[in-house]
């Protein structure tokens, strides 16, 4: 079987987009292809599937063949259409202040002309300024033994090198098995470990030794082979998958060879790290904290380097190439991260500048700081919840330390996709309670499953749509699975005995879904009093994102306990523009009367009948506009928690100014 689409996925299939790509093609028993101008290649391959350069918006075909070929297509097809599937939390999510913005994407090669007689430019890859000591981190290349093997010996140096492989493996999983690797990290190492059991790799290293070379030598030789053809792809994240390439094969020859790469531990406060490389896996275990600064001759904006530097806030120049070799005595360095600049043993006054600029940064985010234990209210004395829209437990830190007065939104569909089965009763059960408890007493309004034919999700097959935003999902579906649904709805019955857990409808268009959903959550809490399971009553409410539910949002008032209005979904249905269509682009916004009218009847009818109305949309962070959602009579807002302190600050100037 074989089905053509053509690829929405951010950015195409760069490193962790293809490795969640092949680990869902591996789920399933079936051969499958992807095809691309006429050339096909394993789905089961991340290497492969990277060298296949598939970029959005091109056109490719999924061949499958075997007992469940249906559901494979199904499933891949759905990945290879969905636009989110390309991003990572840390980009999704992006720190508000200037360290954490993300970079756009630049070229390996960027021009790197002199900034000044003691200064170089190179690839701006984290924004930010830094100055401080220079730890410069040059570990000692790796060489082979450069002899042949006899013929008795290449059966046992195979032996050692696979031994090394699972070495390597085992310890990227032991590092995945961690609490200490956001969400982000834990993606980027995932993905480096998915090169380090690919059979490009590997098999290209054992035929070398199986030529004759030591498994040192092969390694090296087939790390460059596939790194050469990264490096010859015309895309600028597949040319940044070379040094991940390399990082691998590094750690598979130092473990070949007995030997633990130079540590990072050693590193003071606020120093500055200078490589030639720093490969992905060393850097995500690294003290982040005390790190003030990177600068490295390889990688570039779309490299892994650049995603954890960005993630931390930690400012980055990459790209300098041989002119790093220039820093590997430099005593102090600043560095600008906002235009690549890097300054080799700054004079005092060029010091000085950079000291200032690094102080007026740090005032800013302590100025923000400030609000973090805030609890905004307005000048009447009530109180505006500023929650966090997260959609996984490692995003609750980042939650907590932003300061958010609970949870507005928790995507639960992020729980399904990310495993190869339907997550047990019991697995979301611990899931939801883990989250009701980290933010007690404050409320955990929890979505439930919205998932239709743009988000894949093993186990549930979903029909070929044209638009799958107008189709079978949401609370459409959930209603007709009820085999998925009140598992769902159980495991949340079970979790509410632990803390504040509301329950939030997606996609809610018609009275009679809400009156359904009663029903089945009744039944479920009627089977939990019978099998002696602990279990509290919830309150429900509906998210508010098409027309129809505007439309009829007095008599849904009547029907639950709150509103959510999601303003990304609501704005494109109101507007009938797709908002992932670059051309209509202009009409998807917020501001536009339709879409401010549209909220205001939701939040008019909400207050009237004297429930909670809230907002779990992009729009609900934005300071020009938080004002006239509170005029309306919002008393909830939920935002990335990047946004959460700004909002707060807006909040308080907004009530002060009253």
């Amino acid at each position: 079987m074989e089905r053509s689409t053509i690829v929405r996925v951010h950015e195409g299939l760069h490193a962790r987009p293809a490795t969640r790509f092949v680990k869902l093609a591996k789920a399933f028993e079936s051969d499958v292809e992807l095809v691309k101008d006429g050339k096909a290649v394993s789905a089961k391959s991340s290497v492969k599937l990277m060298l296949l350069a598939v970029k959005e918006n091109q056109e490719v075909t999924v061949r499958a063949n075997g007992a469940d070929a249906i559901e494979a297509i199904e499933a891949l097809i759905g990945y290879l259409e969905n636009p989110k599937a390309g991003l990572d939390d840390d980009e999704a999510h992006a720190p508000a202040n200037d360290a954490g913005k993300k970079a756009a994407p630049a070229s390996q090669s960027a021009p790197a002309a002199p900034a000044e007689a003691n200064g170089l430019r190179g690839v701006a890859a984290s924004e930010g300024v830094a100055v401080g000591p220079a730890f410069a981190h040059f570990p000692p290349d790796i060489a082979g033994q450069g002899r042949m093997l006899q013929a008795d010996e290449i059966a046992g140096e195979i032996d050692r090198f696979r031994a090394a492989v699972a070495a390597v493996q085992a310890r990227m999983d032991r590092a995945l098995a961690q609490d200490s690797l956001s969400a982000g990290e834990r993606g980027i190492v995932a993905a480096l470990r998915d090169i380090a059991a690919d059979d490009s790799l590997t098999g290209e290293a054992e035929k070398a030794i199986k030529g004759g070379n030591d498994a040192v030598s092969a390694m090296i030789t087939a790390a460059s082979t596939i790194a050469a053809d990264f490096s010859a792809v015309d895309d600028h994240y597949l040319n940044a998958r070379a040094d991940d390439v390399h990082a691998v094969g590094r750690q598979i020859c130092l473990a070949l060879l007995g030997q633990d790469d130079v540590s990072l531990e050693n590193i003071s406060q606020g120093a500055i790290l200078i490589a030639d490389d720093i490969g992905a896996w060393d850097l995500a275990r690294a003290p982040l904290k005390r790190i003030g600064g990177v600068v490295c001759g390889h990688g570039g904006a779309t490299s892994h380097i650049a995603i954890i530097a960005r993630s931390h806030g930690i400012p980055a120049v990459l790209g300098l190439g041989d002119r790093i070799n220039a820093l590997r005595t430099a005593q102090e360095v600043a560095l600008d991260g906002n235009t690549g600049q890097v300054i080799i043993d700054p004079d005092a006054a060029t010091r000085a500048d950079f000291a200032s600029r690094v102080e007026a940064a740090a005032k800013e985010r302590a100025g923000l700081a400030a609000f973090k234990t805030v609890t905004p209210k307005l000048a009447d004395g009530k109180v505006i919840e500023v929650a966090a829209n997260i959609g996984s437990l490692e995003e609750i830190e980042a939650a907590q330390e932003a300061g958010a007065m609970g949870v507005g939104l928790f995507r639960t569909e992020l729980l399904f996709m990310r495993h190869m089965h339907l997550p047990s009763e019991d697995m979301q059960a611990e899931t939801y309670a883990a989250l009701a408890k980290a933010f007690a007493p404050y409320p955990v309004i929890v979505r439930t499953l919205d998932i239709g034919g743009d988000k894949p999700i093993a186990g549930i097959e979903f029909p070929d749509e044209e638009n799958p935003f107008l189709g079978w999902r949401g609370i459409r579906m959930c209603l007709d699975r009820p085999d998925i649904f009140k598992r769902q709805l159980r495991a949340l019955l079970r979790a509410a005995v632990h803390g504040n857990i509301k329950v939030m409808l997606p996609m809610v268009s018609d009275l009679g879904e809400v009156r359904q959903t009663r029903v089945l959550v009744d039944e479920c809490a009627a089977e939990l009093q019978a099998e002696g399971v602990p279990h509290a009553t919830f309150d429900l409410g509906v998210m508010i994102e098409t027309p129809a539910a505007v439309l009829i949002a007095r008599a849904l008032a009547k029907e639950v306990a709150f509103f959510s209005i999601g303003t990304n979904d609501l704005t494109q249905y109101i507007m009938a523009a797709d908002r992932l269509n670059p051309t209509v682009a202009k009409l998807n916004d917020v501001t536009n009367p339709a879409v401010m009218s549209a909220i205001e009847l939701t939040a008019r009818a909400g207050v009237a009948a004297g429930i909670m109305v809230g907002m779990c949309g992009e729009a609900a962070g934005r300071p020009d506009l938080i004002p006239a959602f509170l005029e309306m009579g919002l008393t909830e807002l939920s935002m990335s928690p990047a946004s959460i302190q700004r909002a707060k600050k807006t909040i308080t100037a907004m009530a002060a100014g009253e």
